[in-house]
């Protein structure tokens, strides 16, 4: 079999929860074998092993050990966000590339390490930003990037929901912020094609709050370009609940857009002047036709492999992603500090 046809072989850390969705969609693609398990609780990787089936996985607790046995091409970080740099720093030194769950890293330095070893090593280091792939994301995003609504000045989102998570998150500082929020704002950068330039954020803890520190945020940001992009959320939202991936609406000089978050997009453009207000036209927005980036996980995945096979950059990689989590830490640094916050989107 010639080396680019035969299976990569991938180790996946991290053994909890999440790593479902990671081994559901890697047992769905063809030429990727999973040849190891690793956890800091050992009986969670081989609980995993056993329920998906990986006989011949090698199981434990000790990263480097894992790797030193296997030689994969590629490491699945599914740890907690503390655990990144290490993983990534381990994974990048054993020569493999790195696809790992958000958010890239918890803390800005540490995202620029992890940047600057897999540029040094020569190697893929990119991130499960999974909301992004979503249909109806793409299909707005399509639309914008059509020049309809002319040049796009603003863009605002609300997000409301109040899941009873208990765990780790009704403790955690900055709930919301710094561990959803970087959906919201990587999307924001997905629509517009736009960066952060500067934020200014307000965080509280609405009274009723099942959370020990901020669970609500409103945030302004401006972005390149002059377009300004305007964040409300909550996690203790009862009532009324958006969807998970936020109300939208999005303006530009020609007209606006609306997505509630589901599969309910809708548009209006200027259809002529004079008089008190514009007279507007509703316009189609068209459905996209079968794209390979609408399947969440699975999708990811395959253009990772497909990138570690073939060459090329994922849509998420670090250099990238690296901007969406500087919009986190500015918000978060904005709060803590009430002033605006430029924020520096270089990976350096």
């Amino acid at each position: 079999m010639p080396h680019s046809e035969r299976p990569l072989r991938a180790v996946l850390v991290g053994c909890g929860s999440m790593s479902r969705a990671w081994l559901d969609a890697a047992r769905a693609i063809s030429n990727l074998e999973i040849v190891g398990l690793v956890d800091l609780v050992a009986p969670a990787a081989y609980h995993r092993a056993a329920e998906y089936n990986l006989t011949r996985a090698v199981v434990s607790d000790d990263l480097t050990r894992v790797l030193d046995a296997t030689t994969p091409d590629i490491v699945f970080d599914v740890t907690v966000p503390e655990a990144h740099t290490d993983v990534t720093l381990t994974a990048l030194a054993h020569g493999c590339h790195v696809l790992g769950e958000k958010p890239l890293a918890d803390s800005m330095a540490n995202a620029r390490r992890m940047v600057a070893a897999a540029q040094a090593a020569g190697r893929l280091l990119a991130v499960i930003q999974n909301r992004r792939y979503n249909a109806e994301i793409r299909r707005l995003r399509h639309f914008l990037a059509s020049g309809a609504l002319g040049p796009l000045t603003t863009i605002n989102c609300d997000f409301y929901v109040g899941p009873h998570f208990g765990g780790f998150r009704d403790k955690m500082k900055h709930p919301l912020l710094l561990d959803m929020a970087i959906h919201t704002f990587d999307a924001a950068r997905l629509l517009t094609g736009a960066d952060p330039v500067s934020v200014y954020c307000k965080e509280w803890n609405p009274a009723g709050s099942w959370y020990a520190h901020g669970a609500s945020a409103v945030a302004v940001f401006e972005m390149t370009g002059g377009i300004v992009f305007t964040y409300r959320g909550s996690w203790c939202a009862e009532g009324l609940p958006t969807s998970w991936e936020a109300a939208w609406r999005v303006m530009g000089t020609r007209g606006a857009a609306t997505w509630d978050g589901y599969d309910n997009i809708a548009a209006e453009v200027v259809g002529g002047t004079g008089g008190f207000v514009s007279r507007v036209e509703e316009v189609l927005v068209p459905l996209l036709p079968r794209e390979n980036r609408t399947h969440g996980h699975a999708d990811i995945i395959r253009e990772f492999l497909g990138c570690v096979r073939n060459g090329g950059t994922p849509e998420t990689i670090c250099t990238d992603n690296i901007k969406s989590l500087a919009m986190v830490f500015g918000a978060i640094e904005s709060a803590e500090e009430d002033r605006r916050v430029l924020i520096d989107v270089e990976a350096k």
